[in-house]
């Protein structure tokens, strides 16, 4: 198994999507803001990009990122719902009212 890398996340506000590139090309998480709530809505990556690992390392760089922020986050994209029951000490980020 790989370590864990710290990954470079581009935080696009014009485009509402963080952004990071790999080999083979870039992937990008769009979100949105409403209040203090950040609402994950959906991962676009290469079709030939199969990393799972990654792709969770860089779900929680976001995350970590949002617990800085004080941000609660609202995962509405079904990879990001799953990595969330996965990983339920994520969960304390959740607003109020919202079960996974």
């Amino acid at each position: 198994m790989e370590p864990i890398t710290t990954i470079e996340i581009k935080d696009n506000a014009f485009a509402r999507q963080f952004e990071t590139t790999t080999a083979e090309g870039l992937i990008t998480v769009e979100y949105s803001f409403q209040e203090r709530k950040i609402f994950l809505t959906k991962i676009n990556s290469p079709e030939e990009f199969k990393n799972e690992e990654f792709i969770d390392n860089l779900i929680k760089t976001i995350l970590d990122n949002a617990i800085e922020q004080r941000l609660k986050v609202v995962p509405t994209y079904p990879r990001i719902v799953q990595f969330f029951k996965k990983n339920p000490s994520y969960k304390e980020l959740l607003p109020p009212g919202i079960r996974i």
